[in-house]
């Protein structure tokens, strides 16, 4: 069981959330209601920012967090239209319109929104004002919980065990330390093997030393750890020692997707600079 150190640590997470929010519904992803106050002022707050990275990276906060979140959607799509996946569990949702977006996609689906117990109690009310399914629900979760209501473990348990299953995070590993959510990683790997199919599909920012945009890339470490108030790690230096990290934490199968490769196969506006983040699939 986590301290109580531990499950106030990680409330700076959704207050990230406010932004990336806005980030969706200026992009087409999301419902107004998805808007908050403090999404329009911190959107209104990095816009020189965003400005003054367009012109020296050719590229800007939007830009990569609609790679990274539309590249997500694609993995996720990919193994529900073809892996036969019914159940997914989203960690972390916060105010991401994902869940919103996709259950009305594919209404066969069990979809399962979590986050800390503010966040969640808000999205809640948010998702009643908007749709009434018992299918898509919100339930509050910290990751860092090991046992009891609020661990991933449970929400799992809730799900049918023998349909293939995703549990899907963003914008959430690189809070951490690698020490810190490696457990986790072991642990979502030892629960979904209880499925006949599992998944885990994440975004990971590595620690790219020899990526000509890395002083942008820590200028952003500073900027999140700034608004957020905590660290932003860095995580691994290759996409092999991404696979290799993965499989020792109980995968037995790593894909490690770089956005650039998905240029013409989905629809992510492209950059000049090679990419900053990648996208993991990992089977249990």
């Amino acid at each position: 069981m986590t301290t109580s150190t531990e499950t106030a640590d990680t409330s700076r997470i959704s207050i990230s959330a406010h932004y990336t929010g806005m980030v969706w519904l200026r992009h087409g992803l999301s419902a107004p209601a998805f808007a908050t106050t403090m999404g329009r002022l911190s959107y209104a707050t990095l816009a020189p920012i965003n400005w003054l990275l367009t012109r020296l990276a050719g590229a800007n906060i939007d830009i990569f967090l609609l790679q990274r979140h539309k590249v997500l959607d694609a993995q996720l799509r990919e193994l529900i239209e073809h892996h036969g996946v019914t159940q997914v569990v989203e960690l972390a949702a916060g105010l991401s319109p994902r869940g919103y977006r996709l259950y009305r996609q594919y209404p066969q689906l069990t979809y399962i929104e979590s986050d800390l117990p503010a966040m969640a109690q808000r999205k809640s009310k948010l998702l009643e004002r908007l749709t009434s399914n018992a299918k898509h629900s919100m339930r509050p979760c910290n990751i860092l919980e090991q046992q009891g209501p609020d661990s991933i473990e449970a929400l799992l348990e809730q799900l049918d065990k023998q349909q293939p299953t995703v549990v899907i995070s963003e914008g959430l590993v690189n809070y951490f330390a690698l020490e810190q959510i490696r457990p986790v990683w072991a642990r979502i790997a030892s629960a979904l093997s209880a499925f006949p199919a599992g998944y885990y599909v994440t975004d990971l920012y590595p620690d790219l030393v020899e990526h000509p945009s890395y002083r942008y890339v820590k200028l952003a470490q500073k900027l999140v750890g700034f608004f957020t108030r905590g660290q932003w790690p860095l995580h691994y230096r290759s996409n092999d020692a991404i696979a290799a990290g993965f499989e020792q934490d109980g995968f037995t199968k790593v894909s490690v997707i770089d956005p650039a490769d998905c240029y013409g196969k989905v629809d992510i506006p492209r950059v000049k600079t090679p990419t900053m983040v990648r996208i993991i699939k990992a089977k249990a």
